[in-house]
Parts: structure tokens; C-alpha cells; sequence
């Protein structure tokens, strides 16, 4: 038997080795670009005060000019249009100092989501969250990727588990994180099962969570996963943050998940830390990519 299997307390899968190390690269890829002198600049659009978002700004501000890249954040209130922060989007578009471009969620409710993220140009779209981004992910092309799907696919990555023919199970279909990191593990030549809401309701969630040898958890639900389900030996990636009272919470109960788990990511601090980074990543690759257009 694998001497994965035989772990009594998991692994903690800190992100800040991964992110310091994809820092790391960016920041020389940067320092080759401001000898050209061009400078990456990465916008952000924030409609209302959502205080999740104050805390993932703060941490992207930091890093941002922490390697050189300009940021910079417009604050519209809570009840801009939806016609104004399209315009906005379409100034930021058009604008060709600005090489990256995010709309932080969650959006007030009278503003369609989906219309104002597809809005943006796909060569700014440092989130990868427009068709054109997330089809040549299906597609296995080439193309800026989801963040925090990256993030979560460095993380396995860094146990050394292969992923290959592996049962996965990812709890969380969003757009953003659960289908994307599902084609990328399917890719990766996993067997892959996709749980949701009409799993649970079923009663059919734990087993599946019985059954992965890795586990992706992105919900957005305090604690959905009991730490008994998990698999004995099993790699746990918990891409949830949430807040209950005054702390930050996973998806998955740490305390119990981290008696039978190999390796499991704490929150705060593992897939979030790691996702950031490649925002900084996606932006110099927008950058590159804009001048290789221009310059044909």
C-alpha cells in the first residue's frame, strides 16, 4: 500500500510557498518588461461595499505593488446602473494603457452578473470568466484561466499525488471554480464527478465525498463537509471562505477532515493565497499577449 495511505494526521498544504514562488517568476518576467519600458497596470471595478471583497482587494493592492505592477480600483455605490458600469467597462476595454481588467462579486442584485463579466475584452480578462476564455479552456487551448481553479490545480500539483485515473470529487459547479477546475483535472485524466445542490437534495453528496481520493470543495457553505466523510489518505482542497462571526470558515470541518485527510488546505491561507497569484500571473500574460497583437 502507498505510504500516502498510512498518514495519521494530513499534510497542511500552505499557499504561501506556491504563491511566493509564482511571485517570484512574475516579478522577473516584469523587470524584462519595464526594460522595454511598459509597466503592467491592472484595473478592478467594485460596485457597493461588500467586506469580503475589502479584505481580497487589500491583499491584491499589497502584492500588486509589492512586484511592480500598477492597481488601481474604481468604487461605484450600490446603486450605480447597470448602463453605467457597462459604459465603464467598455472606457476600461478600450483603454490600451490598462492591460487587465476584474469586476469583483458579488454584484448588487439589480445588475445581471453574466452580462457585465462577458462584457469584458477577453484579452484583459485576467479572471478568465468570458465565453471566449472559458471555450478554449474546454477546448484545452491556450487562453487566460480562472484564478482560483488554477490556484486549486497548483495545489494538488504541489503533493505529488498523481492525478491521473484518481476519483475526484468536486462539490460546487460555479462558473469560476467548479466547472473549470473540473475540466482541468478531466484533462489531467482524472475520473471526475461534479456535485451540487440537486446532489445534497438527493442524499446523494456523501457518498460521492466518500469516494474521492482527491476532494475540491468550493460551496460557499460553513462547514458542508463533515471531516468523517473523508476518505482515509485523501487530498482535500477547501477553496471556501467563509464568515462566521468573527472568523473565516472552509467548506470542509478542518478539525475532523484533518485526522483521516494526507494533505489538506487550512482557510485562511491555502487556495486564497494562491490565487491572488495568479491574478498578478494573468496580468503580465494579458500584457505580453496585447503586445505580441500589436506588434503582430
Amino acid at each position: 500500500m502507498n505510504a500516502l495511505y498510512n498518514v495519521q494526521k494530513a499534510n497542511i498544504l500552505y499557499g504561501k510557498a506556491i504563491r511566493d514562488q509564482i511571485l517570484k517568476e512574475v516579478s522577473e518576467e516584469i523587470s524584462e518588461l519595464k526594460e522595454q519600458n511598459v509597466s503592467p497596470f491592472l484595473m478592478t471595478v467594485e460596485v457597493g461595499n461588500d467586506p469580503a471583497t475589502a479584505v481580497y482587494k487589500e491583499s491584491q493592492r499589497k502584492l500588486a505593488s509589492q512586484i511592480g505592477i500598477n492597481y488601481e480600483t474604481i468604487e461605484l455605490s450600490k446603486n450605480t446602473s447597470q448602463e453605467r458600469l457597462l459604459k465603464t467597462i467598455d472606457r476600461i476595454n478600450r483603454d490600451p494603457v490598462i492591460n487587465g481588467l476584474m469586476v469583483h462579486m458579488p454584484l448588487p442584485e439589480h445588475i445581471d452578473a453574466r452580462k457585465v463579466q462577458w462584457s469584458i475584452n477577453s484579452m484583459k480578462d485576467v479572471e478568465g470568466v468570458t465565453p471566449y476564455n472559458m471555450g478554449k479552456l474546454f477546448l484545452g487551448a491556450e487562453a487566460l484561466y480562472p484564478c482560483t481553479a488554477e490556484a486549486i490545480m497548483a495545489l494538488i500539483r504541489s503533493t505529488g499525488v498523481e492525478i491521473k485515473g484518481k476519483e475526484v470529487t468536486v462539490v460546487g459547479s460555479s462558473s469560476i471554480v467548479g466547472k473549470p477546475v473540473a475540466t482541468m483535472l478531466l484533462k489531467e485524466e482524472a475520473t471526475v464527478s461534479i456535485c451540487h445542490y440537486a446532489t445534497s437534495q438527493r442524499g446523494m453528496l456523501e457518498h460521492h465525498v466518500r469516494n474521492a481520493e482527491i476532494l475540491v470543495v468550493a460551496a460557499g457553505v460553513p462547514n458542508l463537509i463533515p471531516g468523517d466523510w473523508i476518505r482515509e489518505g485523501a487530498v482535500v482542497i477547501d477553496a471556501g471562505i467563509n464568515r462566521v462571526g468573527k472568523d473565516i470558515v472552509g467548506d470542509v470541518d478542518f478539525e475532523g477532515a484533518v485526522k483521516k485527510a494526507s494533505y489538506i488546505t487550512p482557510v485562511p491561507g491555502g487556495v486564497g493565497a494562491v490565487t491572488v497569484a495568479y491574478l498578478m500571473k494573468n496580468t503580465v500574460t494579458a500584457l505580453k499577449r496585447q503586445l505580441e497583437a500589436r506588434h503582430g
